[in-house]
């Protein structure tokens, strides 16, 4: 009896991407081995946080890192950091009114719902979100017209989930929180270059350690200091609440390794394994179905198909999808416009054909 079998669980064939809802990725049995390995050992914990974390630094020429137990733990604890600045009352004391010095600035349309909010992670960290600009416009004038003396940090998140028109850039988002003398915070959770943010300025960039970089549930903080060490002393406060294991702390740490030395599979790569996909979609009546660019520019091609078909909406198609012994889970942010889109990464060939016989058969009517 497998896992499956043994809590009644559903079969997934994840095509929406590296998403928190199934799990995000798969980890190679280099990882695994690593996991294992941490979990039959033990670890003075505060050591290996502080020692792994400086490794991970050497490996992307940064001042410091710490590994945390997800991306948006990275935030909360991030943004307490930044308002405490290290200091212990505060540490064990993250809401106290001792501090007033809570500001977190950040372009308005990047306040997004990305499994949860981006304001919520902020105000768990004690900050208050201030919102610069529009939901479609934020300059770098506008960004510094919100900072006060209560500004602790700006925010900046790098995801396809935000506003991409009439946005300032990170460069130009460093430069105004360098002209005021504030930390910058990069959400860059799946973004797959460790080193370019940091390069370019910013202070602290946060990472999910289990999407782009393939390891087991876990995310990277890596910066400058002191606010890395600032962000390490969490585990005595808000991070206690959001600690990670040191068997994911191995694990992340080899699929660093195995990231920087290997990389992920490449935009051209994905366009190969997706001609032959794409074209047995086309052979299906009701489908237009076209190789389409990350609409965040990163190099991740996916297929876009367009419901054309009188009889079918994409949200109808979707749904459908999820039934039967195997769920399809596809990218759905388009369906209402009459568009789903398929990201391959996570998919073999043989869960494409079977991707392409289970669309085929909801289009001719047979039961799911």
């Amino acid at each position: 009896m497998d896992v499956y079998e043994k809590y009644d669980l559903k079969r997934v064939i994840n095509a929406s991407g590296k998403m928190t809802i199934l799990g995000v990725s798969k980890v190679s049995d280099k990882v695994t081995e690593s996991q294992a390995f941490g979990g039959q050992h033990f670890f003075e914990m505060a050591d290996l946080t502080e020692k792994t974390g400086k490794y991970i630094a050497g490996l992307l020429g940064a001042e410091n890192a710490v590994v945390v137990s997800s991306a948006s733990a990275g935030i909360a604890q991030t943004v307490s950091a930044l308002i405490g600045w290290g200091d212990a009352y505060h540490t064990m004391h993250p809401y106290t009114s001792r501090i007033t010095r809570r500001e977190i600035v950040m372009p308005k349309g990047h306040n997004v719902n990305y499994g949860t909010s981006v304001e919520l992670m902020v105000a768990q960290g004690g900050g208050k979100l201030i919102e610069a600009g529009y939901a479609n416009e934020c300059g770098p004038d506008q960004v510094g017209i919100e900072i006060t003396e209560d500004t602790a940090a700006l925010l900046y998140i790098k995801s396809h989930h935000t506003v991409q028109k009439s946005m300032l850039s990170i460069e130009q988002m460093v430069q105004v929180a360098q002209d005021h003398n504030l930390p910058l915070i990069l959400d860059a959770a799946a973004e797959e270059d460790l080193k370019k943010y940091y390069a370019q300025g910013v202070d602290v960039v946060i990472y999910s350690g289990a999407k782009a970089i393939e390891g087991p549930s876990s995310g990277l903080v890596v910066g400058r200091e002191p606010y890395i060490s600032w962000v390490q002393k969490q585990s005595q406060g808000l991070g206690r609440s959001m600690k990670i294991g040191k068997d994911n702390i191995l694990g992340f740490v080899q699929a660093v390794e195995d990231f920087l030395n290997e990389g992920s599979e490449d935009g051209e790569s994905m366009k190969e394994r997706l001609q032959p996909f794409v074209a047995a979609l086309n052979q299906l009546d009701g489908l237009k179905v076209s190789i389409v660019q990350d609409g965040a520019g990163r190099d991740i091609y996916r297929a876009k198909a367009e419901v054309v078909s009188p009889d079918w909406h994409a949200l109808e198609l979707i749904e459908q999808l999820k039934e039967g012994e195997t769920a399809v889970y596809t990218r759905e942010y388009q369906a209402n416009n009459g568009i789903i889109e398929f990201d391959i990464r996570s998919v073999d060939e043989d869960e494409l054909a079977l991707i392409v016989e289970k669309i085929e058969a909801i289009l001719t009517g047979e039961k799911q």
